[in-house]
Order: C-alpha cells, then structure tokens, then sequence
C-alpha cells in the first residue's frame, strides 16, 4: 500500500512538469507493455532533394527516454505484446488457408489438413476423460493391482478441469523422467524428420522419386507447440500440398486430401531418433505417440466443419504460451540451489532436476540441457512455419510500421515532400519507474487506452 502512495504521490508531481504531455504520449502509446525499451537519442525528417531537416524530436522532449514495446511473445510476460504477436500469427496461419497478405486466394483449393503430433507415455498420469457428455475415471483397475514400489496402477477419481493432479504420474518412482526430457529435448529433431518423411511418404505414393515430386509438388506447413499438463509438449500443424511454386500454383490432380492424410499417418509412425546418452540412461529410441489427429480442413467453411478461422485462431492461442502453461516457471534457472525454492508442483520440479542431472553430464553437452531446465528440456522454437507456407511476422511487421509511418507523415503534412527518417538512438535500459508502472497499468486495464 504504501509503494502505490508513493506512486500515486510521483505521479501528481510528474504531472506538473512541463514535459508531462510528452511523458504520458510516450507511455500511451505502448497500450500496456510491461517491460519497455529504453533508448536516448533524436531523429527528424529529411527532404531528399534539398537536405532541408522539415520536423526533428529528441527524447528529451518525451520525458527523457523513447520508449520501445519489449515485443515478447509470452502471455505471462507481456500481456500487451503477446496479444499483438498472436493476432499476428492468427494472419499468417490464416493466409495460409483463404489466402491474402500476398497469398493467391486459390490456395483455399489445395488438399491442407490439421494434424496434432503427440508425445509417447513415459508412465501413467491422472488424466481427464470425457465420453458423450460424461467425466469418467481416471484409470480404473483392479482391486489390488499396485506398480511394483506399491503404488496403485490405477484411479477412480473423476478429475475436474482444474484438478491440481491432472498431469501427475500415479507412480514418480516409475515414471521416465530422463526419457521424458530426452524426448522434450530433441522432439524438434524429430518434427524435422517427420517432415522429410512425410515427402518420402507422398512421392513413394504417387509413384514418383524424390527429385521427381520436388518438380510437382511442394509440402507447406506451419505448426506451433503446445505443453501438456504433463509438461511434454505436442504439435498442431497446418499441413499443405502446393503445386512447385508454391501456393500461387494448384498441386497435381493426384495429390488430395485423402492421399495427404495417409501419408501423415504413415510418416509419423514411421519417424524415429535416438537419443543420446546411451551410455548413461541407456539406449532410447524416440518417437511420436500413438494420439494422433488429423482432420481435413475444407475449403467451403461451414458451422459443421473444421473452418480455416477456428484453425487459425487455435495454432495462435498457442503462440503466445510457454512451459508455464504446465505449470513451470518462465524465466531461466541460473543455479542449482534455486531448484529447492520454485514455486512449481512435484512433477514439474522433477523434470527441471532431471534437465539439471543430465545437464551437466558430458553425454549431454549438445543438448544444453540446464540452459533449458526451465522449459522442462523443450529447446525449440514455439511456432515455425516453411518458407512458402504464406507471408512471414517480419512482412507483417513491417507493413505495420510502414502505415503508422504514413499516417505520422501525413499528420506533419509531409505526404508531398519525398522525405527520409534519419535517427540515432542508443540503448539506455528498460523498464517503468513507479509513476510510470501506474500510468501502463492503467492503459492494460482499459483505463486510459486512448489517452483520455
């Protein structure tokens, strides 16, 4: 209480300072972010042909420092940025399937499909289950039948959605827990292999070589990652046959949805990594789980069927979550003794111990396992996408700063004028003083958004 009186008190006298306006504009304009950037410096407008500078600001004239949205993707992190991001990714995975943001509108004909990858069981966990309607139990059993550390191999529990024992082995001592991270560790290894598979797969069943499918058709995909209760993650993806330039161009008459979807299915049973060290957990062959969906996603949206909008707008939700989603924590691990004061559940604290064993074994040195430990062995990128699966995050970004750069000019009436912006700025922290916390907490919470 008493750190908001003093913010409350560093706000009224800041607003009596002459630079307040440009202060508050600074801050306004951010929408919320939670950990801004901080840069010092100055930038004007140049008009080409005569060198004349038309309109110059500094830093000083907005409180002393330009402030700069962190961009982070998270949720947990940066609320503000993350929602930015995932309407982001809702465009991207979105043109991918209608078309637009430079994609022809005609890829919505080609066979795509919406598939999710799983991870395999490293041990029986307290799960949800859910038949016409009903919550079943966990895992029924027989009277008697316990794991050999006497544990029960079964639960009658019908669990609700927010039971804290969702995702936690029935039995610690015989869960996987150095195969479970292993897993964690090289799955996007093995989504790679998966995906040359999968073009392996297609060309044998069309009757084509490898070098002769390349000349006729062309695999697009973007996925995102998400964690499990369980803190392994799984994969949703978008997966499309092109013709060989891409989406501007229709796919042979041979590759259809049907033949897309046998060759997923094949090509994720057939997939396979080992694992490494071998020669301290022993040898570990890894592969995707036998929990496989995949769906055709029509290019006729209807309320019964799969629509591109509901597809796009699910891989994005999952763009902005992290291993905290499982309940871990969502900033790196620097010591071991931290391991003892997370503020994370029984399993979760085994897995970020397990990444921290491993890690620091010479078998495991690729795998930079503690640098990982936080996000439970995953190391991978949350969302990726093939280069011509449609338009990027930095062509989005990009139009986006080019029409704000439009609208400033034409504010200073410069739309005539063949202008340049020339700056320089410098990195001089990040972060909110108290009065300024304040001032963004309100703008996140709807208070002052528009600079009421």
């Amino acid at each position: 209480m008493t750190e908001v009186r003093e913010a409350v008190s560093a706000l009224v006298e800041r607003a009596g300072r002459s630079d307040f306006d440009g202060w508050r504009r600074n801050i306004l304009r951010l929408g919320g972010c939670t950990n801004p950037v901080h840069l010092v410096g100055s930038a004007g407008y140049v008009d080409t042909t005569t060198g004349v500078a038309l309109h110059a600001y500094t830093s000083e004239a907005l409180g002393g420092r330009l402030l700069v949205a962190c961009g982070n993707r998270r949720a947990t992190v940066c609320p503000t940025c993350a929602q930015l991001y995932r309407a982001d990714t809702y465009q991207l995975i979105r043109a991918g399937l209608v078309g637009g943001k430079a994609v022809a509108e005609t890829v919505s004909g080609h066979p795509r499909l919406f598939a999710t990858l799983t991870a395999p069981s490293f041990g029986p966990v307290h799960s949800r289950r859910e038949r016409g309607g009903r919550v079943l139990a966990c895992r029924p059993r027989k009277a008697g039948e316990r794991c050999p550390h006497g544990a029960p191999i079964g639960c009658h529990i019908r669990h609700s959605a927010d039971d804290p024992q969702l995702g936690e082995p029935l039995c610690p001592r015989c869960y996987d827990y150095a195969g479970a991270v292993l897993w964690q560790a090289q799955s996007g290894e093995l989504w790679h292999r998966f995906t040359l598979e999968l073009r392996r797969v297609v060309a044998r069943r069309a009757g084509l070589s490898r070098t002769a499918l390349a000349d006729s058709v062309r695999l697009s995909y973007a996925k995102v990652a998400e964690y499990q209760r369980r803190g392994l993650v799984h994969f949703h993806a978008v997966v499309r046959l092109d013709g060989p330039d891409g989406p501007g161009e229709a796919p042979p008459h041979w590759a259809t949805v049907a033949l897309l979807s046998d060759a997923v299915r094949e090509a994720v049973g057939r997939v396979r990594v080992v694992a490494h060290g071998a020669d301290v957990v022993g040898s570990r062959v890894l592969r995707f789980g036998r929990q496989l969906d995949v769906r055709a996603v029509p290019a006729a949206e209807s309320a019964d069927s799969l629509t591109s909008s509901a597809v796009a707008g699910y891989i994005a939700k999952y763009a902005t979550k992290g291993a905290e989603s499982a309940g871990a924590v969502d900033g790196r691990i620097h010591h071991g003794k931290d391991l003892a004061t997370l503020p994370v559940r029984d399993h979760v604290l085994r897995m970020i111990g397990t990444c921290w064993w491993l890690g620091a074994l010479p078998s495991f040195e690729e795998l930079r396992l503690r640098r990982w430990a936080h996000m439970l062995g995953y190391r991978g990128h949350f969302s990726t996408k093939s280069r011509q699966y449609s338009t990027t995050l930095g062509a989005l970004r990009s139009a986006r700063a080019e029409h704000r750069a439009r609208e400033q000019r034409s504010a200073l009436d410069l739309d005539e004028r063949d202008v340049v912006l020339v700056g320089q700025w410098r990195y001089a922290g990040r972060g909110y003083s108290p009065e300024a916390a304040l001032l963004a907490t309100s703008v996140r919470e709807g208070g002052d958004r528009h600079g009421a």
